[in-house]
């Protein structure tokens, strides 16, 4: 696999915002509950020490995936146009049930199916890569192949 992360334009000014976020928010108020919990003085049995420390692990770990996600990111806008689905395409399907969907194609670290959000790696994803408005397409699932076909691409 290449080390290029695709990203939305979307997926992209949400990790900014959530490193925002844990660099100005989160950040000093960890270093505020660890200098409380210092104050109350043996560290080895200071609960309130320990818990701040293992958050500030993780919220370092957190932002140190997203900077480096930021970093290998390749944004992809859906081509622009919506003669095909691409990645970044929001487009509607309606399966055999006559039951319509809205749903996006992203790169894998922004999939989300429950929100319509469907990775360009998974067997769905691939299968609506490149599909136009009109096309039938066939997607192996756990239960059986299901049936959409494309009725916009926005």
């Amino acid at each position: 696999m290449s080390n290029q992360i695709i990203l939305t334009e979307e997926g992209k000014r949400k990790l900014e915002a959530e490193l925002k976020e844990l660099k100005e928010v989160r950040r000093p108020d960890i270093i505020s509950k660890i200098e409380q919990a210092k104050e109350m003085g043996d560290l080895s049995e200071n609960a309130e020490y320990h818990d701040a420390k293992d958050q500030q692990g993780l919220m370092e770990a957190r932002v140190n995936e997203i900077e480096e996600v930021l970093k290998k990111a390749v944004i992809s806008c859906g081509a622009g146009s919506n003669e095909s689905i691409s990645i970044g395409a929001k487009f509607t399907v309606e399966n055999q049930a006559n039951e319509k969907k809205e749903l996006e194609l992203v790169g894998f670290n922004e999939a989300d199916p429950l929100a319509g959000k469907i990775s360009n790696e998974s067997p769905m994803g691939q299968a609506f890569l490149g599909k136009r408005k009109g096309d039938t397409v066939a997607v192996e699932a756990p239960r059986g192949t299901i049936v959409f076909k494309v009725l916009e691409i926005k």
